[in-house]
């Protein structure tokens, strides 16, 4: 059975050698001490590891029944749900009003690593739930705040998001879903919602959807469409659970990966549902849940090849397979071990720098929310804002292959079920397409990211890097070769594809869009790079200041100088791809493919 271990080190070393949290003035980081951190990421290593991580297997086996209009969860996950309900998990960001801990969401994203990456399946219950009531506190009347929220954040009742039917996913305009207007203030909700995560479930009391509909008479299109909440018992006014509501299961998916998670078919058969924000602006509403999901399933693209890469660099430590060219490394056995061979040394590289990069980057965004949150800081509202169909698509894209190249790792046992590596690479598979797949994505960054208040957020991220480049070049040779040298080559490729989409995309929209994807990869590529320099600097630091722990540095340098050196200069070849613009990717008629 697979193994997952809580990269706790890293987190720390991030959250307070690179992001130095403490000395931020956003309010709340004071309080975020190093102690403090480290007990939180402790306990919460301990639950994922000993808890969470044991049932993945499980969850995958045997996946979701649906018996009589119930679904059943798999063996041990709602003992484990009570588990992480009784320790607060579920509210750790959220406001203590409602029952919440109010830590910032840079803590929340650090814990939510570890959840996602011991058990992606189990984890979607508490986050889908996190995001409804995201979604309520921003939009949701007093009234509705003080009903709903406090068994949300602790997770008694649960939540969903229903936006997807069988006709329609992107284009939600589309929608059939119908919502009636009662004389009470109330809406009959009837339709059917499709790829609904935890939708039914036996791990809680009430289970409260979120689901989008159009009002009766109301505007064509996406201009028509509200925010509802329907739950699946109507609570009465003093609290208690009524009567049934009008919604109930229909099927749950059969899919490749999660199978933990009770992905359902739902129907809502004039169903009560309360209007959550203005009528005919549900897209607002429902947004504040998607863009924290997208980043929510960034981290998934980065849990899945965090998990992944552990139980690959066991394998290669154990396995032993052929001799080193350079000469037996293990000569009392009968062959060295896997990880002798430089391509599979490239792969752990790959996967290793990959992960701790891009939980630097995640964290990094996380801190931008909470600026934006909670001192008003719109530039950092901005800047998260462009940043935030990067991290989802190009980490969940990455994350996915880093979770093949650790299959790979295992050669033919990495097929086999009994290894247990299918179901990270299964898993992650999903997170490159809900919450927008990551076409959309692109296009969402190249069409209408970047234009943003007239360009200002990528004018602003293309500064940051230019003077984190100035204020850092010529202390130290070697810093200024293996990593600012790169990171201003890669930054100079981003900026070239940004001048080719505007000198090129307003006469013809397709040589924009027909490089979308590759622009947003170049971007990953790019705040990687950048994450991998801030971690160097850092690294060179400690070691020159010598450091008790200089092999944890060296490694962080040596790991920075593979990436800087075998992975940033492919936005070289992303450059090269935008450059020849849409006519070959646009050449054949639909008839002639």
């Amino acid at each position: 059975m697979p193994r997952y271990t809580a990269p706790t080190k890293d987190l720390q070393f991030v959250l307070h050698d690179v992001l130095k949290i403490t000395e931020s003035t956003i309010p709340g980081y004071d309080e975020l001490e190093a102690d403090f951190t480290s007990a939180i990421l402790e306990e919460a290593g301990k639950l994922t590891s000993e808890v969470l991580a044991p049932l993945n297997a499980v969850g995958d086996k045997e996946g979701c029944r649906l018996e009589n209009g119930i679904v059943y969860t798999p063996t041990g996950f709602k003992e484990a749900f009570e588990k992480v309900k009784e320790g607060g998990w579920t509210g750790l960001d959220m406001p203590e009003q409602y029952g919440g801990q109010n830590m910032p969401a840079v803590i929340g994203s650090a814990v939510g690593e570890l959840f996602s990456s011991s058990n992606m399946a189990f984890t979607m219950y508490q986050g889908l739930t996190h995001g409804a009531a995201s979604a309520i506190l921003a939009h949701g009347t007093d009234a509705q705040k003080d009903k709903w929220l406090p068994n949300m954040v602790s997770c008694e009742w649960t939540g969903t998001m229903n936006l997807t039917e069988p006709h329609c996913g992107t284009d939600l305009g589309l929608m059939r879903t119908k919502a009636e207007p009662q004389d009470d203030g109330s809406f009959k909700i009837t339709g059917q919602k499709i790829f609904i995560s935890s939708g039914e479930h036996d791990m809680a009391d009430n289970i409260i959807h979120l689901c989008l509909a159009k009002i009766t008479d109301g505007p064509e299109g996406i201009k028509g469409v509200s925010l509802f909440i329907v739950p699946k018992f109507i609570v009465n006014d003093d609290g208690s659970l009524g009567e049934r509501n009008g919604v109930a299961v229909g099927n749950i998916e059969e899919k490749m990966g999660i199978h933990g998670n009770s992905t359902c078919v739902m129907n809502y058969d004039g169903a009560t549902g309360y209007l959550l924000g203005d009528e005919h602006k549900g897209m607002r509403a429902m947004f504040t849940m998607m863009n924290e999901a997208r980043l929510g399933v960034g981290m998934q693209g980065l849990a899945q090849a965090e998990a992944a890469y552990q139980n690959a660099l066991d394998y290669a430590k154990d396995r032993l397979q052929g001799r080193a060219v350079t000469g037996a490394e293990n000569p009392d056995g009968p062959a060295d071990p896997l990880i002798v061979h430089p391509d599979i040394r490239r792969s752990l590289m790959e996967q290793k720098s990959f992960a701790e990069g891009a939980r630097a980057f995640i964290l990094w965004g996380a801190t931008m929310i909470d600026a934006a949150h909670r001192s008003d800081d719109k530039d950092a509202d901005g800047l998260v804002s462009l940043l935030t169909p990067v991290i989802k698509g190009f980490l969940t894209d990455v994350g996915y292959d880093m979770t093949v190249k650790a299959q790979q790792v295992y050669g033919g046992h990495g097929y086999i079920e009994e290894w247990g590596m299918s179901q990270f690479t299964r898993d992650a598979r999903i997170a490159m397409i809900y919450e927008g797949a990551n076409g959309v994505q692109a296009l969402d960054l190249v069409g209408r990211k970047l234009a943003q208040d007239g360009g200002k957020h990528v004018m602003a991220f293309f500064d940051l890097v230019k003077n984190f480049i100035k204020d850092n070049a010529g202390q130290d040779e070697a810093f200024d070769k293996d990593f600012l040298d790169p990171l201003k080559a890669a930054s100079k490729d981003l900026q070239a594809a940004g001048m080719y989409f505007m000198q090129n995309g307003m006469s013809n929209p397709n040589h924009a869009l027909s490089g979308s994807n590759d622009f947003m990869h170049m971007f990953g590529h790019v705040c990687l790079g950048l994450m991998w320099a801030r971690m160097g600097k850092v690294a060179s630091e400690k070691l020159a200041a010598g450091t008790s722990d200089a092999t944890f540095y060296e490694t962080k340098l040596a790991t920075g100088r593979f990436y800087m050196a075998r992975q940033l200069p492919s936005t070289a070849l992303h450059l090269t791809r935008i450059q020849s613009g849409a006519d070959t990717v646009m050449a054949l008629d639909a008839a002639n493919f």
